[in-house]
């Protein structure tokens, strides 16, 4: 699991397997709206796809007639916008939708047994907001069970004996596979950056609430994020302003061109949360990092986290809590229709009253202001860390370990994940940027410079 050697890329290419098939997002967009992409023959091709290998993969929940359903929508979407100008900025992208979104013409199930009209709501402010924009939705996507462990059958594209990460599973593999270049994806825990670290693409968690949850399932409200996957991150900062609240497109482009000239300070949070990644993860982030530095970076080393083990206990109460308080409606009576991982973490959630919930919740401010705190005592501008402990495990029994992007979640703090390198089993791994709060313009305009110094999985 050790980092690839410099200059493997070339070898990377070659043993991508065909599953692998990342269609970057921007270029894609620019030639949908300009129509030198056809949008009738981007839609079949994007559908010979999922038939090619979504009865491997999985990624997407069947659906009957979705072929003639997108073709006849992409025919709508070509009337309304005849002349090319006036086309918006996702003009027929296809999009992934993650099943605890709310969509209009599509059941809400949640990876669950339970029946679907329990989710029925109206569809929310960010499906709409890319419908809007001219995006197309490709499916539904797999999702583990209400986004907690328990999976769906979504393969990684990259070895379909690995697991894809979860609870975004499906919407990191769409992307991943090359049905879709955007996707939704919920984080909790750590629900986008692993899988998309696994999958070896682009994950942006935003600050908390700088995306709209409203026409989702919850999982925990203190702790949900509602997020975009996409190949990289040029394309996440294309769609990202049609999502967030509020977006400073200046701030951005003031940004992307301040990154240009002079490369921001990383710092490297030191101590006990980086060792819980492993030895070959390690090695390979310090690759990485030794790679920035020579690409202009500066880097710090930071001593953080002394306390992971309360912080990563404290997270996982809120979660068990807030599951608990929002399945009250559900659970009695349907208990057998729920996985095993989720029924426990019902019950532990129902042993913890409001009182340690409201104490455990206030942590997660603390904790924001600390991080923040000692990015300006050390003078750096973000945080640069592994995006998972290791590449993705073996096995479709479980998502992998979420540890590397719990303190980030619970601080609220936005996040970017990145593909940065392959392993000698040929599987991705990736880094993750955390920037102070409500910094996602100045962090997505980083991301898309950083890319372009990074070993990534093109």
């Amino acid at each position: 699991m050790s980092g690839a050697p410099e200059g493997a890329r070339a070898s990377d290419a070659a043993a991508r397997p065909a599953a692998v098939a990342p269609r970057p997002l921007a270029p894609l967009a620019e030639g949908l709206r300009s129509g030198s992409v056809p949008l009738l023959e981007y839609v079949g091709r994007a559908l010979d796809r999922v038939d090619e290998f979504d009865g491997e993969i999985h990624a997407l929940l069947p659906e009957p007639g979705r072929r003639a359903r997108l073709l006849a929508e992409a025919g709508s979407l070509l009337s309304r916008y005849p002349d090319p100008a006036a086309r918006p900025a996702l003009f027929g992208v296809l999009v992934g939708v993650k099943d605890i979104f709310a969509a209009d013409g599509f059941e809400t199930r949640a990876g669950s047994a339970l029946p679907s009209e329990l989710f029925a709501m109206p569809q929310g402010p960010v499906v709409a907001a890319l419908k809007a924009a001219g995006a197309l939705v490709l499916g539904k996507t797999v999702t583990t069970e209400f986004a907690y462990f328990a999976p769906g059958p979504t393969a990684n594209p990259w070895n379909p004996g690995r697991t894809p990460g979860g609870s975004s599973s499906g919407s990191a593999a769409a992307v991943a596979a090359g049905y879709c270049s955007l996707a939704l994806g919920t984080q909790t825990i750590g629900s986008i950056s692993r899988p998309a670290a696994f999958c070896g693409i682009a994950g942006w968690k935003p600050s908390y609430e700088r995306t709209s949850r409203e026409g989702v399932v919850p999982f925990s409200p203190a702790l949900d994020h509602v997020g975009l996957l996409a190949p990289d991150a040029a394309g996440i900062a294309l769609a990202a302003p049609v999502v967030a609240l509020d977006w400073n497109g200046a701030a951005y482009d003031e940004a992307a061109a301040r990154y240009l000239k002079r490369r921001p300070i990383l710092a490297v949070p030191d101590g006990p949360f980086l060792a819980q990644a492993d030895a070959a993860a390690i090695a390979a982030f310090e690759s990485t990092v030794a790679r920035l530095r020579g690409a202009g970076f500066s880097v710090v080393r930071v001593p953080a986290f002394a306390d992971i083990d309360e912080i990563n206990a404290r997270h996982r109460r809120i979660a068990a809590a807030e599951m608990e308080r929002t399945h009250r409606a559900w659970f009695p009576g349907r208990a057998d229709l729920y996985a095993e991982a989720t029924r426990e973490l019902i019950a532990k959630g129902a042993a913890i009253d409001d009182n340690e919930l409201e104490l455990d919740k206030s942590g997660r401010g603390a904790l924001r202001k600390e991080l923040e705190s000692l990015l300006e005592e050390n003078g750096a501008d973000y945080w640069i860390s592994p995006a998972a402990p290791g590449i993705a495990p073996e096995g479709l029994d479980a998502t992998g370990s979420p540890v590397m992007n719990l303190p980030w979640t619970n601080a609220g703090l936005p996040t970017l994940a990145l593909p940065s390198r392959m392993s000698v089993l040929g599987m991705p791994l990736g880094v993750q940027l955390a920037a102070p709060f409500g910094s996602d313009e100045a962090l997505l305009a980083l991301g898309k410079v950083m890319e372009t110094f990074l070993s990534a999985p093109r």
